[in-house]
């Protein structure tokens, strides 16, 4: 596994609550008992804040709120798209079907895109993890579910190495050189779509946002939002890995 995915699941929010839970355990027997229940009552106090679903939906909300949820008729026409991955997953050898996850809605709206006549071509951009085992690169995973919606094995092209957004954005990056493409339209979840979007300018790719896949939706106030609950969670978590991911990639200079 590589150590930047270690960190993380150290530092997320269930990680790091886990991690001070651990803490406050073990200060008792250096005679910090004290100590020690105040860092297990800030762990649980950590985990709850961001279980909510209110806070959790503000936080999503401060990513996905930069980009307008706008149907495909009304985005611009570029000559290519290009659907970053992390939507599917091939499954081992012999499965007939790839397995949708929480982020497909990335395939279907390059379906939409291509059959709206918004792109000529789509840039499948998804290698293969190492710890994952024997498994198909998932841009052969997209195209396959593409091919079912009615797309043609000619419009796709299928970048097959990369492992991140960076990568994403760098090898995707040399297939748009080599094909002659001026400007992409470019496809992923709202809520990855700063971080992505800045990732592709920075490669030198002119980069249109076409995001899909919004998780906030209006909900009417109510005592249920402030009570936690695993989902937001969940969400919460995503949003922090977008910031980490964000502040990482600009210190680097990838975005």
């Amino acid at each position: 596994m590589r150590i930047d995915k270690l960190l993380w699941q150290l530092a997320s929010p269930l990680g790091l609550s886990l991690t001070l839970c651990l803490l406050g355990l073990l200060l008792p027997a250096l005679g910090r008992r004290r100590w020690g229940a105040g860092v297990i009552l800030a762990a649980v106090v950590w985990l709850g804040v961001w279980s909510l679903p209110a806070v959790s939906d503000a936080l999503r909300q401060s990513l996905e709120g930069r980009f307008a949820n706008l149907p495909v008729a009304e985005l611009p026409v570029a000559e290519a798209a290009v659907v970053l991955g992390g939507a599917i997953d091939a499954g081992p050898p012999g499965w007939p079907y790839p397995d949708l996850g929480p982020a497909a809605d990335r395939v279907w709206q390059a379906a939409r895109i291509f059959h709206a006549g918004k792109a000529k071509r789509l840039i499948l951009s998804g290698g293969r993890l190492a710890w994952q085992g024997e498994r198909l690169p998932e841009a052969q995973a997209m195209g396959r579910l593409l091919a079912d919606l009615g797309v043609p094995a000619a419009a796709l092209v299928l970048e097959e190495r990369s492992r991140s957004t960076r990568e994403n954005a760098l090898y995707s990056a040399e297939l748009i050189r080599t094909l002659g493409i001026e400007r992409v339209l470019l496809v992923t979840s709202a809520l990855h779509m700063p971080r992505a979007l800045a990732s592709f300018r920075a490669a030198g790719v002119a980069a249109m946002p076409a995001p899909t896949d919004f998780e906030v939706m209006p909900q009417p106030a109510q005592a249920l939002r402030w009570l936690p609950d695993a989902g937001a969670l969940a969400g919460s978590t995503r949003a922090l890995k977008e910031y980490l991911g964000w502040w990482v990639y600009w210190w680097r200079g990838w975005a």
